[in-house]
């Protein structure tokens, strides 16, 4: 799928439907003359609702989509007939997926479940009919309420990739190498910075026919907490992984700074990333001899770590393994 087809952020005027008035009406027949109010109530105006879709990976249908107006609620009519109510507005959505009010930066809703549906703007109420105001002393009341008003409001989507594991490097640590060896995504591989330029997902086979989701997110620079690279538009989507896998290149001048600026990304962007449980693979391992990765092993971060080569396919069942086990913890 081409790169421009990944979309994560989309901001849409949404407007719920009024809801329909209520009638004023009196009862009249051949042989009743002065009949009591009989108007009917006005129908609910529509919502706005987003509901999941589990077969979406992205927000490319609504990139376009500037307005959404619900219809608004039928008028109530005689003989107590209340009026229609309004048709809703349905917004599917990827899961992981989080609605928010631009204004106020209040989450509206979030999809996390193939089931779930969310009420983002509801439909105004419709309006009593006038014979909900019939009393003693008013047989004949000649008025009913008007339908309630919709509410407007800017409503951001803004869709998180759901992962068991997010990979986290610099550009060319080889996350999309190692996710198109353990999975079957085909990622853009080259040696240049910003390969990955959209999220990627992967199905990891496990032992007993079982499986984990891996994303790779496009690069991390120093800095990316403040918008340089690529980093601020993709950090939010390790916010939904239930592992951080930091991959850092056995080449690296020096890994236990290189995973220290990454974790620094992670807490200046949101602290509470800390709070995952992390581990440290050191990439392109098979171009270490046994004196080197002693060595290397000496200054390593206090971690969870191993080494593995996806070119070479060394140490990936034990990182599997790895993964199996923090996750199931």
């Amino acid at each position: 799928m081409a790169i421009s087809n990944f979309v994560d952020y989309v901001k849409i005027y949404c407007r719920s439907g009024n809801g329909g008035a209520g009638s004023v009406h009196f009862r009249r027949e051949k042989y009743l003359e002065k009949g009591g109010p009989d108007g009917g109530d006005g129908g609910k105006g529509g919502d706005i609702l987003m509901v999941a879709n589990s077969q979406m990976w992205t927000l490319l249908h609504l990139r376009y989509t500037r307005h959404l107006n619900a219809e608004g609620g039928a008028s109530g009519s005689k003989q107590r007939s209340s009026g229609a109510s309004g048709k809703d507005i349905i917004i599917e959505v990827p899961l992981g997926t989080i609605a928010r009010n631009p204004e106020t930066d209040e989450i509206m809703g979030e999809i996390t479940d193939r089931e779930q549906q969310v009420v983002l703007l509801k439909g105004g109420r419709g309006g009593l009919g006038n014979e909900h105001f019939k009393t003693s002393v008013n047989q004949a009341p000649k008025y009913a309420q008007p339908g309630e008003e919709g509410i407007e409001s800017f409503i951001i989507f803004e869709l998180k990739i759901l992962a068991d594991v997010g990979l986290v490097g610099f550009p060319n640590a080889g996350k999309s190498t190692l996710l198109s060896v353990v999975s079957a995504a085909k990622p853009a591989i080259a040696d240049y910075p910003f390969t990955t330029l959209v999220p990627n997902l992967g199905i990891v086979a496990y032992r007993d026919n079982q499986s984990f989701v891996m994303a790779d997110i496009p690069g991390i620079i120093e800095g990316a907490h403040e918008g340089k690279g690529l980093g601020l538009r993709f950090l939010r989507h390790i916010e939904r992984n239930s592992i951080l896998l930091f991959l850092v290149p056995a080449d690296s001048d020096d890994i236990k700074k290189e995973y220290h600026v990454l974790l620094n990304e992670l807490k200046q962007y949101n602290p509470e990333l800390l709070d995952k449980q992390r581990i440290l693979a050191i990439s392109k391992s098979d171009m270490l001899d046994e004196e080197l990765r002693e060595e290397i092993e000496q200054d390593l971060p206090e971690v969870s770590y191993l080494f593995i080569s996806s070119v070479a396919e060394t140490g990936l069942m034990a990182l599997k393994d790895m993964i199996w086990k923090e996750l199931n913890e």
